[in-house]
């Protein structure tokens, strides 16, 4: 079953209107520092426990939103969500990355590196130094390359990838679970004010 998903328009659109919106981000607490949605909780894909959510919903029909950087691990969210039990669960279109080129407002902090460039510098990292060591150590090294390949090759069939969820996990990644105040809130225009309160 597809996910079903909704525009960052349309989503601030309902908060804007006072309708009761539960959003959770999904991506490292680093990449939340760095931007989010103001409204938006952190709950990092790699520590989602979706039977708890759906437990503590105790059958609430209020729709749960998702969003990460770009909506792929939006997605597996939505899915684990689903799987839990939660059947009013929406992934938002295009992640952060597309509310914030949409204008609306976000709430920034120190600069991160995403996760997904991470995975792509670790696997290329890994490839290059296989290849290197086969060549001028010992040749049975090339089999770290092709392990590297086979894995990038399963994380596009499944969707899933190992190494994410293992760099999601490293101290560089991590944050303090409330972010810190005094982060600068863009509005839909373009210009920007100093947030009052700790980010939500």
């Amino acid at each position: 079953m597809s996910v079903t998903t909704i525009t960052p328009a349309r989503l601030f659109e309902l908060n804007q209107s006072g309708a009761p919106v539960e959003l959770i981000d999904v991506r490292t607490p680093v990449e939340y520092r760095e931007v989010h949605v103001a409204f938006a909780r952190n709950v990092p894909l790699d520590q989602l426990d979706a039977t708890q959510i759906a437990t503590g919903s105790n059958g609430t029909t209020q729709t749960l939103y998702v969003i990460c950087r770009s909506g792929a691990r939006g997605q597996q969210a939505c899915e684990k969500l689903r799987m839990a039990g939660l059947a009013h669960v929406v992934n938002v279109e295009g992640g952060t990355l597309a509310w914030d080129q949409a204008g609306l407002p976000v709430v920034r902090g120190p600069k991160a590196m995403s996760l997904e460039r991470q995975v792509r510098i670790a696997a290329g990292s890994l490839v290059l130094v296989g290849s290197a060591l086969s060549a001028f150590v010992s040749p049975y090294w090339i089999g770290l390359a092709a392990f590297v390949g086979a894995g990038l090759v399963f994380a596009g069939i499944t969707d899933t990838c190992g190494m994410a969820m293992l760099l999601a996990r490293m101290p560089w990644n991590q944050g303090p679970k409330t972010p810190a105040c005094g982060g600068n809130t863009k509005n839909p225009k373009g210009s920007r004010q100093s947030s009052t309160s700790c980010c939500g």
